[in-house]
């Protein structure tokens, strides 16, 4: 790879992956256009690093507060609401581990093409527009339950179909649960913990038995571009939610299918 093309790519990886706009959208286009090769494992590893870097740095407070509920709520069986939000995240990632071991070998076959991409960045994108408008929003995170978790967690395995967006689907989902934009935003951002630092190992173990020929400098300025991308996306994204909503991303979607159809289908 060349500078630009690490910097694009760590850019496109740390906005997208919190962004409810698609990064198998993203990331299928500047190789269509400029005939780019496969980045390779060893920058998928950094840039996913980077991003979870990112979002446990930002809500450091709040996984602190979490992991201790958590671990008192096993222990000393003491309950309360950082520890419901935990487990929360537990049962909630559930559905999409599962629905990775046992369809990931067909989704990579059948549906990672231009055309399945097209036509979920369209739907999920009306859908998210859906959900906004029509959600209530009128419980925040003291009203979550676990049920929310379940159907949140079930939402999530959606984003195993490339073109859906992890962020996006799991949003929505909260949205039609009655859920504000900022909970919904939040407990979904909290939910990428586990499964970015689930794929980021499952990429580290392949890279350990495979190599790799990749430049550090490369790996190493593609992670920290990652890193700062998605910290400033996080930031920003939480703070002008409430004022601009989902329309700019829901319009964004279904301009990026569009073209995607056009060009690539």
């Amino acid at each position: 790879m060349d500078w630009f093309q690490v910097t694009f790519l760590a850019l496109v990886q740390g906005l997208t992956e919190f962004l409810p706009v698609s990064s198998s959208a993203h990331l299928i286009l500047p190789a269509q256009i400029f005939g780019w090769a496969d980045q390779g494992l060893a920058f998928d590893v950094a840039v996913h690093v980077g991003t979870l870097l990112a979002v446990m740095l930002y809500f450091h407070k709040d996984i602190r507060k979490m992991i201790l509920a958590w671990l008192a709520s096993v222990f000393k069986r003491q309950h309360s609401q950082d520890s419901f939000m935990a487990w929360s995240v537990i049962l909630a990632t559930i559905p999409a581990g599962l629905a990775g071991i046992l369809l990931n070998d067909f989704i990579e076959g059948n549906l990672r093409s231009s055309l399945v991409i097209a036509i979920t960045t369209l739907l999920f994108g009306a859908l998210l527009w859906w959900a906004d408008v029509k959600g209530r929003r009128n419980r925040g995170e003291d009203d979550f339950t676990m049920k929310d978790a379940i159907w949140i967690g079930l939402a999530q395995a959606l984003a195993l179909i490339p073109g859906t967006s992890r962020s996006g689907i799991t949003i929505t989902a909260a949205l039609m649960l009655g859920l504000t934009r900022q909970a919904a935003a939040r407990f979904s951002f909290l939910l990428s913990i586990p499964l970015i630092m689930a794929a980021g190992l499952l990429k580290g173990a392949e890279l350990y038995q495979n190599g790799t020929e990749a430049q550090i400098s490369h790996t190493l300025i593609g992670g920290l571009i990652a890193f700062g991308a998605a910290l400033a996306c996080i930031h920003l994204f939480l703070r002008l939610l409430d004022r601009i909503g989902m329309l700019p991303f829901v319009i964004y979607r279904l301009f990026l299918g569009v073209i995607l159809l056009a060009f690539f289908v």
